[in-house]
């Protein structure tokens, strides 16, 4: 055959193919399945580009803002005096605030900043304006002189501040004094970059793994799912070939030319997203995290290569499928022993559920055995869950069968028979819910252990008091600066020192203040200093608590603004700020205070609050796996659905000649909700169950672990919606093969 003769007829394969596709039982069905899994998987591909390109721009903004230091060789360069501080907003992570000053004339500005700030004047990130808006950050280190270019900041949504003292800066420890920034300038100093991330983001490989474990794995079996969806019918057209002489490239060309417009729709499809995430920079919902769009330009068109490789993978499993469809097995009956092989399986799934939540408990502190020990009873449970589904549907479909033969519902007849006789499709719709569940809730409970001191901390600190604020400036302050700071304090706010005892567990604990002060916190207020042995104030108890060590009793004393400042700034003790009438004191206000008084400002926090700082990032980063995880539990959750579907129908197709007896396809509708819809609806509340039980022994010994509510009820209502969906469309889908049959 010629070059032209063969080329005509793979065209013409193509579109006998294409052709087939189109006229096939559940054609849509499998089309529409087709598109919706090509293009998950596109989306899904282009996202781990996305990850790889953010990380790149994140990394060369770092290295380029990085200040390099002074050295001998560089005196007479022009200069920066540099020193990196850091703030917080209530209940967020830690950000740096950064206090520049020219030391030369042509002093060199960090990047992002256009122009040298005012004394007394800051340059924020435009993320730090919009978050801090309602603690009123853009008075809070001075009058506001501009915002921060993208050019400087680790991603569009970062938060940092550059602020310009209003008294100046000198070149003495701990300023340092810098030439420039970036490689350009010569070697980046350590320790004087600016930003949180290095030390607060996770390494690339773990969010790329997240990517692929949550989302791209379940694409792929959706993927797969659809493909296989209509197998039998193409089984038959394969026979049908193979009789008439075709070849295995034949066999392949049709089942690329049926599979590949629809895959085309759904990966080119994907191309839109990438496109807004390449123009304008997005904000991830959930999360929170703002994306760079010239990140995407410069470092993510390898996005753009996903439909590519989705319609190539797509066709390349096509073919396989294709391939080995049909194959001959076995003609001996096999159904007695694997009957009693799922009755052992299932009767071991207790002890397994039992091993994977209660065994961690034998090995007692020892992590590394309670993590083996946990790992293994889940795979157990994984293991053995199918064959106790199987066994338990078989058995609801036997009683599901004799409720519809005695009350008429035909419906529930159908189905029954269908379960008690092929449990094996339900239980893998069931199984599928369930292993997505327990996956799910396991990658969030080792989330959970990686901030295990966050959560204790948080447990611990729930019932403490917030209506005191200490006050910690920042480096070393004169007598002059606390006491300008105490004269700034807002209406009603009344500060008090506390000191610990000069010898630990001996002597007094000195408590000093003004009369609103002391009486606010229920203690005498008289001219000579005061005996307390009971602190009776709850505010006072978690002071003492935090900031003292041993102690016989109070001694409280009388003091007015001028003997507290002096008090303030000896090493050990503590300034607090509560308020007169009990309320919350106003945080944000004590802070802009503090830019006022002091030169760095101070910290000013509730007692214990500064143990929670480090474990912050590893809640925000824990939204990023819930929010995959709950996108990925939809997908797969999904895939099993088309899969009930695609039974549905194939068994379905019997069901048609009852529309004549029963006079219409409601039929379908009823026998649909009992065969996908209700298995679903109960495998997601029971899913839940046991995904949270196999979940608890990841945690450390001493540590509770709550799976979150919202989550759970979150994705209990993704699958219901999946479920009625795939009900409605497969009841649509039987209905339709019954009126061609009466046709």
């Amino acid at each position: 055959m010629s070059g032209t003769g063969r080329a005509g007829l793979s065209l013409r394969l193509l579109r006998i193919g294409r052709d087939a596709g189109r006229r096939s039982d559940a054609a849509g069905t499998r089309a529409a399945a087709l598109a919706l899994a090509a293009f998950t998987v596109a989306l899904c591909l282009g996202l781990l580009s996305l990850v790889h390109a953010s990380y790149v721009g994140k990394e060369l903004r770092r290295d380029a803002r990085t200040p390099v230091g002074q050295t001998e060789r560089s005196r007479d360069a022009r200069a920066t005096l540099w020193l990196v501080g850091s703030d917080t907003l209530k209940g967020r992570r830690s950000f740096s605030v950064v206090h520049i000053a020219p030391h030369t004339p042509d002093a060199p500005l960090p990047p992002g900043v256009d122009h040298w700030p005012g004394p007394g004047e800051a340059v924020l990130s435009p993320g730090l304006l919009e978050a801090g808006a309602a603690e009123g950050i853009a008075g809070r280190y001075g009058r506001l002189s501009g915002t921060i270019g993208q050019e400087g900041l680790d991603d569009p949504g970062e938060w940092l501040a550059y602020v310009r003292p209003a008294k100046g800066m000198k070149a003495e420890a701990p300023i340092e004094v810098v030439v420039g920034f970036g490689p350009e300038a010569g070697v980046p100093a350590e320790g004087l970059q600016p930003g949180t991330g290095r030390d607060d983001d996770k390494p690339e490989w773990m969010f790329q793994g997240l990517v692929l474990g949550l989302l791209l794995v379940p694409s792929l079996l959706l993927l797969f799912t659809a493909l296989r969806a209509g197998a039998d019918g193409r089984d038959r057209r394969g026979a049908l070939v193979d009789a008439l002489g075709g070849l295995r490239r034949d066999r392949a060309l049709i089942a690329v030319g049926e599979a590949v417009r629809p895959v085309a729709w759904g990966a080119l499809a994907s191309i839109p997203f990438f496109a807004v995430a390449a123009l304008v920079d997005v904000r991830v919902p959930f999360v929170g995290y703002v994306t760079s769009s010239a990140d995407v330009r410069q470092h993510g068109w390898p996005a753009l290569l996903s439909p590519v490789v989705v319609m190539v993978t797509a066709s390349a499993l096509a073919v396989i499928g294709d391939q080995s469809a049909g194959r001959a097995e076995g003609t001996r009956p096999a159904g007695a022993g694997r009957s009693r092989r799922q009755r052992y399986l299932a009767f071991l799934c207790p002890p397994a559920v039992l091993l994977a939540s209660r065994g961690p408990e034998l090995a007692g502190d020892d992590t590394q055995y309670r993590a083996w020990i946990s790992w293994i009873g889940l795979a157990l449970v994984v293991l053995t869950l199918p064959a106790a589904v199987a066994v338990v549907v078989a058995g609801l479909g036997g009683r599901l069968e004799r409720i519809g033969r005695q009350r008429g519902w035909a419906g529930a007849l159908i189905a029954g028979r269908r379960i008690s006789h092929h449990p094996a499709a339900t239980a893998r719709l069931v199984t599928g819910v369930t292993v997505a569940l327990i996956v799910l809730v396991q990658a969030l409970a080792w989330q959970a252990m990686f901030g295990t001191y966050h959560a204790k901390m948080e447990e611990v600190l729930s019932a403490t008091n917030r209506n005191v604020a200490e006050i910690g400036p920042r480096g070393t302050v004169s007598t002059g600066e606390t006491a300008a700071y105490l004269e700034f304090l807002p209406e009603d706010h009344v500060p008090v020192v506390l000191a610990p005892p000069r010898t630990a567990g001996d002597g007094p604990i000195t408590i000093s203040g003004g009369c609103a002060a002391l009486e606010s916190l229920l203690l005498p207020c008289s001219p000579a200093p005061a005996r307390v042995d009971v602190a009776l104030d709850r505010r006072l108890q978690q002071l003492l608590h935090w900031n003292t060590e041993g102690g016989t009793y109070l001694k409280v004393v009388r003091a007015d603004h001028a003997a507290l400042a002096e008090s303030a700034v000896r090493g050990a003790n503590t300034l607090a700020v509560v308020r007169a009438d009990g309320g919350v004191p106003a945080v944000a206000a004590l802070k802009e205070a503090s830019y006022r008084a002091y030169p760095r400002g101070a910290q000013v926090r509730f007692p214990g609050e500064e143990w929670l700082t480090d474990g912050v990032p590893d809640r925000d980063q824990g939204r990023w796996i819930r929010l995959f995880g709950v996108l990925g539990t939809g997908i797969l959750v999904l895939a099993v659905g088309l899969s009930g579907k695609a039974e549905f129908l194939r068994q379905g197709r019997a069901l048609a000649p009852l529309t004549v007896l029963t006079g219409g396809h409601r039929v379908f509708r009823s026998s649909a909700a009992w065969s996908i819809v209700a298995p679903l609806a109960l495998a997601a509340p029971a899913g839940c169950v046991v995904a949270a039980w196999t979940a608890r022994p990841v945690a450390r010994p001493g540590m509770t672990y709550y799976v979150p509510g919202g989550l759970m009820a979150t994705a209990v209502t993704v699958v219901l919606a999946v479920s009625v969906a795939m009900g409605l469309w497969a009841a649509r889908t039987a209905g339709r093969q019954a009126r061609g049959w009466r046709a």
